[in-house]
């Protein structure tokens, strides 16, 4: 009884606008439980296809996965960060400011190859080979592979730290393996980028697990993404397979974005990162309707 007293009182604080925002959360996050959300479930090939804009670019060239990935390769616009402009003269400034920097990058890079992880002051963190990416290894515990809405993260009996997990999963040592690739030119770097995306899309279905639980971490998790495409484009490893299953991926990431901003649980640094990763998106493919 007392606990409906509180919710009820929390309730007739929220205004208007706020109870409109949540509600429409809920219904969301109901339809998809349900089955009835077309975002539960990757797109096909062709419905993906689709998605894209042939206006951009040569519109023949977007109706196949080759030609996707031919025209990602290609394209001029829109432009990423400068030193992604040429490859070897970024190599050679690089070289010339940080001498020391190169065999520091390729030692992480390394140990990334060894599936080892250093994360928020662990070291050597083993999340098994193949990565398990529901694993929280300190704790020992897997989290369910449950609908997103249906996890308490805040249960530690449930998930463990769910902070270990999530910060695997923002997959910031993609950039890591980009350094020591174009260091380098190994393509073990690219292929581990590409063994390590793969075997996650495999384990993370639409919708389903922790990984799906905080917009913030599906925002960063975009964000290391489309760095690590523009790393490990050239590469034979990043096949047009790859690329178009990924796209799929950062399609759903952006509707399920817009769908569950933070807007009114931590606003702040939650809200100001996923703002920032629908700008990646929305910036850096334009070519997605």
């Amino acid at each position: 009884m007392v606990d409906l007293v509180k919710k009820l009182d929390k309730l007739k604080r929220l205004t208007l606008v706020e109870l409109r925002g949540r509600s429409a959360q809920k219904v969301s996050a109901f339809a998809e439980r349900r089955g009835w959300s077309s975002l539960t479930k990757l797109p096909t090939d062709q419905a993906m296809l689709g998605i894209i804009d042939p206006a951009i670019g040569d519109g023949r060239q977007l109706r196949s996965a080759e030609g996707c990935l031919e025209h990602f390769r290609a394209r001029n616009e829109p432009r990423f960060f400068d030193g992604f402009a040429d490859r070897a003269a970024t190599v050679v400034e690089f070289r010339r400011r940080w001498p020391n920097g190169e065999s520091r990058i390729i030692e992480r890079a390394n140990r990334i190859l060894d599936n080892r992880f250093d994360l928020l002051g662990f070291h050597d963190l083993s999340f098994g080979n193949p990565i398990d990416w529901h694993l929280e290894p300190v704790s020992g515990k897997r989290a369910p592979l449950l609908h997103w809405s249906r996890l308490d993260v805040l249960d530690a009996e449930l998930a463990g730290d769910k902070k270990i997990v999530w910060e695997l999963n923002r997959h910031q040592y993609f950039s890591i393996l980009g350094q020591a690739y174009w260091l380098t030119g190994d393509e073990r770097y690219a292929e581990t980028f590409v063994d390590h995306i793969n075997s996650w899309m495999e384990q993370n279905p639409p919708k389903l697990g922790i990984n799906w639980a905080s917009s913030l971490e599906v925002a960063f998790r975009s964000i290391s993404w489309l760095w690590a495409f523009h790393f490990f484009k050239a590469s034979p490893a990043f096949t047009s397979s790859v690329l178009l299953r990924a796209l799929k991926y950062l399609y759903l990431n952006g509707r399920h974005l817009e769908t569950y901003l933070s807007t009114y649980f931590s606003p702040n640094t939650h809200l100001t990162g996923e703002a920032l990763g629908l700008f990646y998106l929305g910036t850096l493919l334009p070519e997605l309707k």
